[in-house]
């Protein structure tokens, strides 16, 4: 039955997001901007509940009230597709940094530059990074909501953390709180993986990192923040009645913290 239900929520998922493309395309474009975002947040929804029916893999995510009001980066751990759509409708505006090839997508990139992202060419990071600063830092004025993941690229649970300078340097250029958000649903739905587990997939937007550190007194605690979370989460779902299957990387880590023997 997993394998059944990983196929059929594999296929259901893109039919969902092609369909609502070609449905609310006439609304989408022709209402204003923060309108529109009534769309991509009914889809990512839509998606959450379709995962939920399917595979018997549900949401939950806490921590909502350390958003601010105002404009701030949110910075979550980046383990799965999972992570880049399930935040999407509790947040306000979001702004999101993305390779400028995917612009050039139909469709796609016509949706992207109607809520105004940030494209960057990834050929030179030190240009991008100022392109994507100087970009953020005029978006942000309309109190936009700017989700970076601090590593990067997509990691299995468990392993050892890469965080990437560019969200220190988004920090100290931008001036705005960072949102450390902490989770572990590449459990449930792996990178790179087909199968798509069931159980309760956990994330919890942790209190805000306030500006005016230095680069690396904030690195070392959204780091260790973090990680910290993410560990927790581990934990909990490693210990639950029904866990989900553990690759190596998490097993790895839950033995360093005790959990595991051998």
């Amino acid at each position: 039955m997993l394998y059944i239900r990983s196929a059929v929520f594999n296929a259901v998922f893109y039919l969902n997001l092609i369909l609502q493309m070609l449905f609310w395309t006439p609304v989408f474009f022709l209402l204003p901007r923060k309108k529109a975002w009534f769309v991509p947040k009914f889809w990512a929804a839509s998606s959450l509940w379709l995962q939920r029916v399917i595979t018997g893999a549900r949401s939950e995510i806490t921590g909502l009230e350390n958003l601010p009001d105002g404009p701030c980066i949110i910075a979550p751990k980046h383990q799965s597709f999972w992570d880049t759509i399930a935040f999407l409708p509790n947040i306000p505006d979001a702004l999101y940094i993305l390779k400028r090839e995917l612009v050039w997508i139909p469709f796609f990139g016509w949706y992207v530059a109607k809520m105004r992202m940030i494209p960057i060419d990834r050929g030179s990071r030190t240009k991008a990074l100022k392109q994507a600063v100087k970009s953020a830092h005029e978006l942000m004025k309309n109190n936009r909501q700017l989700i970076i993941y601090p590593e990067g690229t997509r990691r299995p649970p468990g392993a050892e953390p890469a965080y990437k300078y560019g969200i220190v340097e988004l920090y100290a250029q931008l001036g705005v709180p960072v949102v450390p958000v902490a989770h572990a649903a590449g459990l449930f739905w792996p990178r790179r993986k087909f199968l798509r587990h069931p159980g309760v997939i956990r994330a919890r937007f942790l209190p805000p990192i306030e500006p005016g550190l230095s680069r690396e007194e904030f690195q070392k605690r959204l780091v260790s923040e973090t990680e910290a979370a993410c560990d927790e989460m581990l934990v909990e779902a490693a210990t639950s009645s029904n866990p989900p299957p553990l690759p190596e990387t998490a097993r790895r880590r839950l033995r360093e913290l005790g959990v595991l023997q051998g």
